[in-house]
């Protein structure tokens, strides 16, 4: 029974209660002593400590990307950089400048290099605790929030000149909480890497001051015509005025603004102690004094060169001059010529494209009015271009192995579904290839598509540089295909040029003459083994085709196009040292009333020549002197026939009635008595013509001169 009693108790832990004691100590049995008191039990190490290390990595963690995205994303010296659009005069090819665009951007400035007056302007307006915050000023925030409370709208802001900073020079204008508290970040962020100094020179060297002057440097030039060092007291308060609304205050436009904000800045300062009431009374008010010629920001000729020229310029501080193809006196002839053509039609818009055989664009117009539109019609506009388009066909004929001679079907046909009709309803059966062209025969066109293929005259016109979409059927061979003008006058400055294909720019390459480029920088393009053949063709169209009335002195080359209804009316063409492209039509796509390619396009295209190719020029001159030439040859034969002649046949061909008379034929003195009374002569004026020919008359004999004396006395009495 104890066995079991003591086995029970060591294996079973006895139930605690209250009814039970403990054993009295000193009983003998080992079971029933007291044990030994509880130790104290051992606590879990404490984890906080851990926690906290982890905590302090997990934040220094974010620090240290939060310092890499900033000096990745906000690189300090990023408010220093040029614009991506720097300011650029665009020039003609003589270096008259013609339109300017970008942005306006000086180099940097030192504002401790600057007068005082300067950096306290801009504080006293801005940010007036600048120097005892750390890129956030609560207070500023607290004091704005209240005056925008009284005033029941927003009339202060909080942003000091850090924040301000920070936001144009890496963040979007727009007011989200994200984009504000990004701005508070970078802006601690540079109050931790830069100097107060740095952090004001920063904000006035690239801050905007309206009319697309950024940097305290370009407004200085833009509006006063001096340097920032320069800057007097009232200078200094119009620009630290511009910041709360530069664009409306900009002293170019609204000169009383800008100076009545330039007022409270100076009273600011005042206030604040900047400035000595000396001084405050000797401020002298800004007078604005532009720095820049007014030029117009753009042109249909600068809009379309610009890309080129900023690739070209890149990222610079100031204004960079660029030099262009164009030619000024060109540019106002073709300007003046357009309009005055198109005002005697029923075309109300048009464009034209002048550029040398190497594709130099020496003048372009994209439409009649470019402040009321500057849609650039010859470069923007994608149009039909009628028979124009058949260069392609017929350069593909002539690859295929055709020459100007090779007869061709000028007769009604049917391809498939489609019937195409000539323009004047009229056919000559079988005809030479440059008859068909000259005269634009559209069945020709067709049928010389259907056996050259459609895909053979599209290669043509991808050689030739035309790079818009092109239809895939016979249509094509009507110029059912929009294309641009730009692109069609390239294409025939290829033949004039010999070369294909020509690309057509308007930034100078080189100082080189078209000539030499055509040898040097476009030895790269392929020859054109069927030029001469081409040639003939062009030639024939103006010679004794439809380009008739675009005849010139010299050798001229060119096509017509009209598109159905009278829609598009084209002539492009060129001579030996220009190539033209000239387009007529309406914006809303209307017919025109009877207006093609051969009457007003064509016009417009011959009197640009006549008025601007050194060629056409000399044709002129040497058809001049020809004809004075001539004249001269002429003169003299007569003279050696006056010779010749007794005196009765020099009084019968100075007048036939005269010379009756003298013969004695006395109907010829009332005949000449009628003439005198008629007024057809008098008789000073058939003496006058009787000397003449006694002067001319050399070797008349003193009798002969006698009887004609008499003779005139004698009428002279009876008239």
């Amino acid at each position: 029974m104890t066995f079991f009693s003591r086995k029970w108790r060591k294996e079973t832990a006895p139930a605690a209660g209250p009814d039970i004691a403990p054993p009295p100590a000193g009983y003998g049995d080992p079971y029933f002593q007291a044990p030994p008191p509880l130790a104290a039990p051992e606590l879990p190490p404490r984890k906080w400590p851990k926690r906290l290390v982890r905590v302090l990595a997990v934040f220094l963690l974010i620090f240290i990307l939060l310092v890499g995205w900033l000096a990745w994303t906000a690189p300090l010296g990023k408010s220093l950089e040029p614009l991506e659009q720097p300011a650029i005069v665009i020039e003609a090819s003589d270096g008259t400048p013609i339109a300017r665009r970008g942005m306006y951007k000086g180099e940097p400035v030192d504002i401790t290099a600057l007068p005082e007056h300067v950096g306290e302007a801009f504080i006293a307006i801005e940010d007036r605790r600048f120097y005892d915050h750390m890129g956030i000023d609560p207070r500023g925030i607290a004091r704005a929030m209240f005056a925008n409370a009284q005033a029941g709208g927003v009339v202060q802001g909080g942003s000091t000149i850090t924040q301000q900073l920070a936001k144009t020079s890496f963040l979007s204008a727009d007011r989200s909480m994200k984009r504000k508290a990004q701005e508070a970040l970078i802006a601690l962020w540079m109050e931790a890497w830069l100097s107060k100094d740095e952090i004001l020179s920063r904000y006035v060297s690239s801050v905007y001051y309206g009319d697309g002057a950024y940097g305290i440097r370009a407004a200085a030039r833009q509006y006063f015509s001096k340097a920032p060092e320069e800057l007097t007291l009232g200078e200094a308060a119009m620009l630290a005025g511009l910041m709360k609304a530069p664009s409306r205050l900009a002293p170019t436009s609204n000169y009383k603004g800008a100076r009545a904000r330039g007022k409270l800045v100076i009273a600011a300062m005042k206030e604040q102690g900047l400035i000595t009431e000396a001084e405050w009374n000797n401020a002298r008010r800004a007078q604005m004094k532009p720095g820049r010629s007014g030029l117009p920001s753009g042109s249909y000729f600068a809009d379309w060169v610009y890309p080129d020229a900023a690739n070209r310029v890149g990222q610079a501080y100031g204004e960079t001059r660029v030099r262009t193809t164009l030619d000024s006196a060109m540019q106002k002839s073709a300007e003046r010529i357009l309009t005055r053509r198109l005002a005697r039609s029923s075309a109300t818009q048009g464009a034209l494209i002048a550029m040398r055989p190497d594709g130099r664009v020496v003048a372009m117009v994209g439409g009649v009015d470019y402040a009321k539109s500057s849609f650039n019609r010859a470069v923007q506009a994608r149009r039909q271009s009628g028979s124009a388009f058949k260069l392609f066909v017929y350069d593909a004929a002539l690859r295929s192995g055709m020459s100007p001679q090779t007869l061709v079907d000028d007769s009604p046909v049917t391809l498939g579904d489609w019937s195409p009709n000539n323009y004047d309803g009229e056919y000559a059966g079988e005809i030479t290839l440059a008859r068909a062209f000259a005269k634009s025969s559209n069945v020709v066109a067709a049928r010389l598509t259907e056996q050259v293929g459609a895909g053979a005259v599209r290669n043509s016109a991808r050689a030739l540089g035309v790079e818009s979409a092109l239809v895939d059927d016979l249509t094509i061979a009507l110029g059912t295909s929009e294309t641009t003008l730009l692109e069609l006058t390239a294409a025939y400055a290829a033949y004039a040029a010999g070369v294909r294909p020509v690309t057509a720019y308007g930034v100078e390459k080189t100082d080189l003459g078209w000539q030499d480029r055509l040898g040097g920088a476009m030895r790269g393009a392929q020859g054109i083994p069927q030029r001469r053949n081409m040639l003939t063709l062009l030639n024939g169209v103006v010679n004794a085709g439809t380009g008739r009335a675009a005849g010139l002195p010299v050798p001229a080359f060119g096509k017509t196009g009209t598109t159905s209804d009278y829609r598009d009316a084209l002539f492009i063409g060129f001579v030996e040292d220009l190539v033209v492209g000239v387009w007529v039509g309406n914006d809303d796509n209307s017919p025109m009333n009877g207006v093609t390619g051969s009457n007003v396009p064509a016009d417009i295209w011959k009197a640009f020549m006549e008025a601007n190719s050194a060629a056409v020029r000399a044709g002129h001159a040497r058809r001049a002197e020809n004809r004075r030439v001539r004249e001269e040859r002429e003169a003299e034969a007569r003279e050696r026939q006056l010779d010749d002649m007794d005196i009765g046949d020099l009084i019968g061909m100075i007048d036939g009635d005269l010379g009756d008379l003298m013969a004695g034929n006395p109907e010829a003195l009332e005949r000449l008595g009628r003439r005198a009374s008629n007024g057809e002569f008098d008789g000073e004026g058939v003496q006058r013509r009787i000397e003449e020919a006694i002067r001319r008359a050399e070797g008349t004999s003193e009798r002969e001169i006698e009887e004609m004396e008499r003779a005139l006395e004698n009428l002279e009495e009876r008239l």
